[in-house]
């Protein structure tokens, strides 16, 4: 498998709601195919995909009734991401993304911008679900300023930010250890996996050796639920889109907050998500965090951090902080994918105007499957 191929089998395995990624699978979906691996279904989206010949991708599993169709995922696609890279542009940046999610900000009228928050946060709670997709499972919490509708001057001087909650999911059980970790998290890609599988990795290791999982009262949540418990809960937090422009400057991140927190929530080691996060972790946002003081703060070594700022300093002097060392995929980040973009520009291009072709084929072929179900439907009665 190429390095790319394997990255994509990296982030696959890595999402809460896949059990197995199997590597080479046909982009024509044959029966005994799925057979071997013990599937009944195929479920893919409501856009047809369609092969070299113009084909169904799916026609075999269509013609044994095996095929299921989900509503496609609405938000951003591969094309939009290498537009806003080549562009450049910044139309997708959140000002303040608790006041979006609240209907306050954004284009349109009132209405509009209040429809477009409840969207959001639809949203927000079907990513942080367990891994069945039907229970609650990651929490959701923002930091951010206190309103200052009604206040007086004095007051507004003095106002601070505060944490609340937005989704509630399964909060830690007292044996757990509060992990925190934080950054953009841009274009959510294997590099920021493997930080968040190691971050947790070492704290398995460190439990383990203090015996942790033989303690009694580990083996006494785990009798209660009925489930293997895990030392850690880690919680994420996420850098708003004016704070991360500030310090990479041209059009980064080139997903904004939301597109970004929906792509931490999905990953299968993440307990709980703090939208809003300051970029300095200070002793006292630290004490402020929805369970108190974090156990341990990790973060990965980082060219990123402006000159003679160190954000870590409290987590440092209070004895918290631990580095991620390099590994096989710390390379791969925000800036490591745009300069790859730009630099295959030409290339990308044609690759999206032979998109645009296929897509007009696809769309025909769904047409003309749309056609063939209502003659048939009229033939019926």
């Amino acid at each position: 498998m190429t390095k790319a191929y394997i990255r994509s089998v990296a982030a696959v395995e890595a999402c809460r709601w896949a059990d197995k990624a199997v590597p080479h699978a046909p982009y024509v979906t044959s029966i005994p195919w799925i057979n071997h691996y013990g599937c009944h279904d195929v479920v893919h989206g409501d856009d047809i995909t369609s092969d070299s010949n113009g084909e169904d991708c799916y026609r075999f599993v269509k013609s044994a009734g095996r095929f299921r169709v989900v509503k496609r995922t609405p938000g951003i696609s591969t094309t939009d991401l290498v537009g806003r890279m080549l562009l450049f542009t910044k139309n997708h940046f959140l000002k303040n993304f608790r006041s979006v999610l609240d209907g306050q900000e954004g284009p349109g009228d009132e209405a509009e911008r209040m429809e477009t928050g409840k969207f959001m946060y639809r949203r927000l709670i079907d990513y942080a679900t367990d891994s069945t997709g039907k229970e609650p499972h990651v929490e959701v919490w923002s930091w951010a300023p206190i309103p200052t509708t009604g206040m007086n001057e004095e007051q507004r001087a003095t106002s601070r930010y505060c944490m609340e909650n937005i989704v509630l999911g399964k909060p830690p059980l007292p044996a757990q250890r509060l992990v925190y970790v934080d950054g953009t998290f841009d274009l959510f890609s294997t590099g920021h996996i493997e930080f968040l599988k190691r971050a947790v990795e070492k704290e398995e290791k460190a439990a383990e050796a203090v015996g942790w999982y033989d303690s009694q009262a580990v083996r006494a949540i785990e009798d209660q639920t009925g489930r293997k418990l895990s030392p850690v809960y880690l919680i994420v937090g996420l850098h708003e889109d004016e704070m991360v422009n500030n310090i990479k400057g041209s059009n980064y991140p080139i997903m904004n907050t939301f597109e970004r927190g929906l792509c931490v929530l999905q990953c299968k080691y993440v307990n709980a998500v703090i939208f809003g996060a300051p970029f300095i972790p200070a002793e006292a946002y630290l004490d402020e965090l929805p369970y108190g003081r974090p156990h341990s703060i990790y973060h990965g070594p980082t060219a990123s951090f402006p000159p003679d700022i160190d954000p870590y300093r409290d987590s440092r002097k209070l004895g918290l902080f631990h580095e991620i060392d390099d590994h096989s995929y710390s390379h791969i980040n925000a800036s490591e994918i745009v300069t790859r973009v730009l630099k295959n520009r030409s290339e990308f291009e044609a690759r999206q105007k032979a998109k645009g072709f296929k897509s007009d084929t696809e769309q025909a072929l769904h047409l003309r499957e749309k056609e063939l179900k209502e003659q048939s439907a009229t033939s019926m009665t």
